[in-house]
């Protein structure tokens, strides 16, 4: 079979692009070919800098014929249906077509398509054109020329050769004839830009690849990462080091590389005053390198780091490192002004006194200085919501109110809650927005703060995705909880809800945020008070109905969440159901109830229990649906068998247990309450004929079934448990 390769060759492509646009390339190409009637054995994408590769096996060299028939309209049909079927069926006139009889229906229109099979060179040079024509770049541009002509080529970076390549193993493959704006498809592509830029002539993709390898490129991109990776923690550990690895980095510096070569160097060791996340971050996000530690250390870094180059230089990257580490030093002489400016005091403290007696701040300290300038400046959160100090009064107050349910002091969790936006104002986090909350606690332990308000500042951001850690410490989780409730109540009271794939605020992740914490930490909170109490920061939510509606909407995407989380960890979907209803606000009671639930119907008597509970809710809903009479309470005079007076006992008695039992929140012990019925239900069942002759008899019995099913609602809802 046929084998293909395709090469797209341009300047330098953005690193960020390279991996999704090979893939791209790739489904475009394959989704062609099959389209047009072709099949192939395996495809895999390859990229660097400067290519975008194909390797396409065993593709069919030719198409097969098509013959098919279209059926039509009736012969009878007016000349608007007849026009639309020969539109869909391609024919010139009516008299192309063949009429077909039907005893039933009469006769009717029949087109007989024929079409000859392609040969895949002539599918290949009419389906690259249009995928390059149409592909879907982020960002790209024109260029030369021809830039300025309607319908120019554009392409991520100017596009300078194609190679396209076709034909089997055993003979010697063609040239798929094809051109787009002046560059013609060939067999011609160019190695490293510095090492090797001649002309080189390939075949198939193992010739090109081996040839490739041979002029300094590497075409695999998960390679370049393996010997970028293997190559660094060699050169670390020779220097007694430890490579602090980075996968994000390493894709990235792997896209900015053919010919991957693993340097070392340094700066100051003054500059390890430095917080390491700063230096690691100076590094990372202005010279693309990796930081390294001394062997054994887990938090503090060493002052060499790890570059990769393009090149291999004549004096073995001496000047490559040299010239890398003047621009490093550079960097980390403007992290360290920041790092020394942000412990100084601010020039305008006389204008901040008002905002620090507003949130009894110390001006003599530096982070409530920057939470006083925070408030002083009017920072916007949102248009709709006001400013970030107002936003800090509000988790102040909602903090300090959630502080005693979860076991944090009231004053900590405030003081916490005050200081935990104010490193937003701060040089380094201005410079690195994504060290907010680190830098903060930073800044805290340094002007004497209490650790776990230290702690809050950081944590309350915190769980930031499905796989980070929430937070532990009482006072952490009192802010985290204010700060993501806030947000949620906020964006609720001005309609700006989550909508299918959108989520510009990332209320989904703030919702399920307040989920984990609760559960994971085991902390019972009634969302419906502390939605309340945010509410009353917003002078948008006035009115006990708007309120209420308000809540309402909020607590079921709450529940949506919480289904999704439980879903996740392994919990049945039916059984979240059975278990939440619209007022269920105490989340961990909700999740207790669903493991309670599970554990009773892993067992045979919960399955039993089930089964006999679905029997009795059926019948009383086919009898209710009848109208039949339903007593209002059971008579145990009217009682005939045995079974009827066991079932009764046995209702009172697990009532009763499961009522105890759930007034302590022991739902595990109200489930094996419930499970004591099982031998008497299906008892009664087995004995009992429910629809008795004698009418009071069976309203009386009727009304049995009614009790089993009130002592079974008391829990979940069976009805809504499958099986």
């Amino acid at each position: 079979m046929p084998d293909l390769l395709l090469e797209l060759r341009s300047e330098e492509i953005p690193a960020r692009m390279q991996r999704k646009a090979a893939g791209d390339l790739k489904k475009m190409l394959t989704d062609g070919l099959v389209e047009a009637g072709l099949t192939y054995e395996a495809a895999r994408e390859y990229w660097t800098p400067r290519r975008l590769t194909l390797d396409i096996r065993g593709l069919t060299a030719r198409s097969k014929d098509v013959r098919e028939e279209i059926k039509g309209p009736s012969t009878n049909a007016p000349e608007q249906a007849i026009q639309g079927f020969l539109r869909k069926a391609g024919l010139a006139s009516i008299a192309d077509a063949h009429v077909h009889a039907d005893p039933k229906k009469g006769d009717f229109y029949v087109a007989h398509i024929s079409r000859p099979g392609r040969a895949a060179e002539e599918v290949i040079a009419g389906l690259v054109p249009a995928i390059i024509r149409s592909f879907p770049w982020p960002k790209s541009m024109r260029w030369g020329p021809a830039s300025a002509k309607p319908g120019a080529l554009r392409w991520v970076r100017p596009l300078q050769s194609i190679v396209c390549t076709f034909g089997p193993e055993t003979e010697e493959p063609v040239v798929v004839d094809f051109e787009i704006d002046g560059i013609r498809a060939g067999n011609v592509t160019y190695g490293h830009r510095f090492h090797a830029p001649e002309a080189i002539t390939v075949k198939r993709f193992d010739d090109y690849a081996a040839k490739l390898e041979t002029a300094k490129v590497v075409i695999d991109a998960e390679r370049r990462k393996e010997i970028i990776l293997a190559d660094a923690r060699n050169l670390t550990f020779a220097n007694g080091l430890d490579l602090v690895e980075d996968e994000g980095l390493l894709e990235e510096v792997s896209g900015l590389v053919e010919w991957p070569v693993v340097l070392m160097g340094e700066f100051e060791e003054a500059f390890l005053a430095i917080p390491p996340e700063v230096i690691r971050l100076t590094i990372r996000a202005n010279q693309k390198c990796f930081v390294t530690r001394p062997q054994g250390e887990a938090e503090n870094l060493s002052n060499r780091f790890i570059l990769t180059a393009n090149i291999e230089a004549k004096d073995g990257g001496a000047e490559i490192a040299h010239g890398n580490g003047k621009v490093v030093r550079a960097r980390l002489s403007d992290a360290l002004y920041f790092w020394n400016t942000d412990q100084g005091d601010l020039p305008d403290l006389g204008a901040l006194e008002s905002s620090a007696a507003k949130f009894n701040l110390d001006l003599a300290k530096p982070l409530d200085q920057r939470m006083a300038r925070l408030d002083h400046l009017n920072v916007t959160f949102h248009a709709k919501l006001g400013t970030q100090g107002a936003r800090v009064e509000r988790i102040r107050k909602l903090a300090r109110e959630i502080a005693p349910v979860v076991g944090a002091d009231p004053l900590l969790a405030e003081r916490a809650a005050v200081l935990a936006k104010a490193d937003l104002q701060t040089e380094v986090v201005g410079e690195f927005p994504e060290l907010q909350g680190a830098m903060g606690r930073k800044y805290a332990l340094l002007q004497g703060e209490n650790a776990s308000v230290a702690a809050a500042i950081e944590e309350h951001y915190k769980p930031q995705g499905p796989s980070d850690r929430v937070p532990t410490d009482p006072v952490s989780v009192a802010v985290a909880l204010a700060d993501k409730l806030d947000t949620l109540v906020g964006f609720w009271a001005i309609e700006e809800k989550p909508t299918g794939s959108k989520d510009p605020y990332a209320l989904r992740r703030a919702a399920l945020g307040v989920i984990r914490i609760l559960i994971e930490n085991g902390a019972r909170l009634r969302l419906g008070h502390v939605s309340y109490l945010a509410m009353n920061g917003y002078p948008l939510v006035v009115g006990k109905e708007k309120r209420e509606a308000l809540f309402a909407d909020l607590l079921s995407f709450f529940h949506d969440r919480l289904k999704v989380y439980l879903r996740d960890q392994g919990a049945r979907h039916d059984l979240i159901d059975a278990v939440i209803t619209p007022d269920a606000d105490d989340l961990l009671t909700v999740v207790r109830r669903v493991e309670a639930l599970g554990k009773l119907l892993d067992a045979e008597d919960g399955r039993n229990l089930l089964a006999g509970t679905k029997r009795a809710a059926n019948i009383l809903a086919a009898e209710e649906k009848k109208g039949t009479a339903v007593a209002a309470a059971v008579d145990p005079v009217l009682f005939r068998e045995d079974a009827e007076k066991k079932l009764f006992g046995a209702i009172g008695q697990a009532e009763a247990q499961a009522g105890e039992a759930i007034a302590k929140e022991d739902f595990s012990g109200a489930m094996v309450a419930l499970s004591t019925l099982r031998e008497p239900v299906d008892m009664f069942f087995d004995k009992v004929l429910v629809n008795d002759d004698d009418t009071a008899v069976r309203a009386n019995r009727l009304a049995l079934l009614s009790r089993i099913r009130t002592a079974t609602d008391r829990v979940a809802d069976f009805s809504k448990i499958a099986g």
